[in-house]
């Protein structure tokens, strides 16, 4: 699962290029969406509530905190994600995937400053090797389910929320004390790397002739490379 902003970022990010993206958006593939009509409704609020209260307030947000205070940000509560991603490495039996993550948990704590710095990416050029329980599920060959929109937290499928149970009790904010401030912290999280690219949004959706489906098939097709890899 992934929160609505998250999407938009997957598919800047997780794409090789935009080509690779193309190339993956022309192939027809049938999603089971049995709840269509309850997901047009959610993403038509989902895309009200990004439109109008999100991205207004992440651009206030960036104008205060410089970009790369932001980045540190970033860097730090990414570097916590380190046990989700070495277990779904080694459930995956990615070995090396899971050794260049530890090599990078360790450079980005010691050398980075409690991975306030990604020296691991900048200095040693280790790669990332990013995975989750969705798409260890995906790779044991578990299929997706029906697809499913959430509130605020944008496209999902059965999978998918299966997952994110898992990565929920693998990251360290599900063991902060009071479990709202972990919250807390993991929204702020979110909010901070929205804050980094605030016009994704409407970059993506500007030539939508029909936002629901466009979302819907970005979602499953990027799940589905990412499975592959």
């Amino acid at each position: 699962m992934r929160i609505f902003l998250a999407l938009f970022f997957a598919i800047s990010i997780g794409f090789a290029s935009t080509n690779d993206f193309e190339s993956e958006f022309k192939q027809p593939q049938s999603v089971f969406d049995p709840l269509s009509g309850y997901n047009k409704m959610m993403t038509s609020f989902n895309d009200f509530m990004y439109t109008n209260i999100f991205i207004p307030t992440a651009k206030g947000y960036a104008a205060v905190v410089p970009e790369t205070g932001r980045n540190v940000i970033s860097n730090f509560f990414d570097n916590l994600k380190f046990p989700i991603r070495l277990i779904n490495n080694l459930l995956q039996f990615k070995f090396q995937g899971a050794w260049d993550e530890t090599r990078r948990f360790i450079a980005n704590t010691i050398i980075g400053f409690a991975g306030f710095t990604d020296v691991a990416t900048s200095y040693y050029h280790i790669p990332r090797h990013d995975e989750d329980f969705g798409q260890t599920l995906g790779a044991w060959g578990i299929g997706s389910g029906f697809h499913v929109v959430l509130p605020i937290l944008g496209p999902s499928n059965l999978r998918d929320m299966v997952g994110f149970v898992g990565d929920m009790f693998t990251s360290p904010l599900y063991y902060v004390d009071p479990s709202e401030a972990g919250l807390g912290a993991a929204v702020y999280r979110d909010f901070n790397n929205l804050s980094l690219n605030p016009n994704e949004y409407d970059k993506f959706k500007k030539d939508s002739v029909s936002l629901y489906p466009m979302i819907r098939d970005a979602y499953e097709q990027n799940r589905a490379h990412k499975i592959k890899e």
